[in-house]
């Protein structure tokens, strides 16, 4: 199959009244562990790759990276996402490297941290949903801010997402997906005591727009055996904590049906390696603690994709190409 814009993914969400998972990626190595669940699970994917990820790995080498999986994975739905534009060139060299959706984060300025106001988000995201449309490329756009830190995205601030501005910049910024600031958080330190997400926002969004994708970012859970994993082996990761896994379920109900997930495989693949160094100080072949790295990533996505009630929908429906796309978002 070849790859599928998110759009369709999400639609197709919608219909099913499930959410897809959407994997950050810097590497071969998550790359092959996220897609060998998808092919366990039968399911849907969305491999995103922030701007911090396509400087580590190189733009060509990343998008080379996603094409093999294409060609290794044929049965599975795959979407290329840009997480976290900054601004619309950032877009624009995603589209140009192939990528069928990309988000524009207009509710922080250029830097990517500080609170942009509302005029500037809405102006900046009507340029890229004109320019990425053109190309039959979906758009996620983002209200609110989230608190935390990582890769470079982040303001420190909690900002709620009001459901009413959020129905507004939908409407006249024209976005296939919206996320929303509900009170989750980037990193492994989200919250200082058990978080208390804002469904009321989702709900209401929903209520207004129920065929509008509402996104969750900041969604690692950071379960607390792969954070102890760590320090049981030499790590140092006090008071670490995400979003419970039950929380993220109830938010589909409520009208998310896209998932982000980064801190919990990243933890993943650090207590793994961390292990066998600590248990086998005698390896050093990278293959050694990559693989079951790899392994490690692979057994923690499956779990979430069946959390998310995505598994089992990846035969659902037949690829509808950009070329297609661009003919639909033209006749609106």
């Amino acid at each position: 199959m070849p790859l599928v814009t998110m759009k369709q993914v999400l639609d197709e969400a919608i219909r099913g009244n499930y959410a897809v998972g959407a994997f950050n990626v810097n590497n071969m190595e998550q790359i092959k562990g996220i897609m060998e669940a998808a092919r366990q699970t039968k399911s849907p994917v969305i491999l995103q790759a922030s701007r911090g990820a396509r400087k580590y790995a190189g733009r060509r080498f990343l998008r080379h990276l996603i094409l093999a999986a294409i060609e290794e994975y044929p049965e599975i739905p795959i979407a290329m996402h840009l997480d976290h534009g900054n601004n619309l060139q950032s877009c624009i060299e995603a589209i140009e490297d192939g990528f069928t959706s990309v988000m524009i984060d207009g509710s922080l300025a250029e830097d990517g941290k500080t609170p942009a106001p509302y005029d500037y988000n809405l102006n900046v995201t009507r340029q890229v949903v004109l320019y990425a449309h053109e190309r039959g490329v979906t758009v996620e756009g983002e209200l609110g801010c989230l608190g935390g830190i990582e890769d470079g995205v982040g303001s420190g601030e909690v900002k709620l997402a009001d459901p009413d501005q959020a129905v507004e910049f939908a409407e006249k910024t024209g976005v296939d997906a919206l996320a929303l600031g509900f009170g989750t958080s980037h990193g492994a330190y989200k919250f200082k005591k058990e978080p208390k997400l804002a469904y009321h926002i989702v709900e209401k969004v929903h209520q207004h727009r129920p065929d509008l994708p509402i996104v969750s970012h900041g969604s690692s859970s950071v379960p607390r055996d792969l954070v102890d994993r760590i320090n049981a082996f030499g790590g140092h990761m006090p008071n670490a904590m995400g979003v419970p896994l039950s929380d993220l379920v109830r938010s589909i109900d409520s009208g998310v049906r896209k998932i982000n997930i980064d801190t919990d495989t990243r933890l993943g693949v650090t207590g793994v390696i961390r292990e066998v160094f600590a248990k086998q100080p005698d390896k050093f072949d990278p293959r050694d603690y990559l693989k079951p790295a790899m392994e490690e990533i692979t057994r923690i996505v499956a779990e979430r994709m069946r959390a998310f009630r995505t598994a089992g929908h990846a035969g659902d429906y037949a690829p509808v190409s950009l070329g297609d796309m661009k003919k639909a978002y033209t006749r609106k």
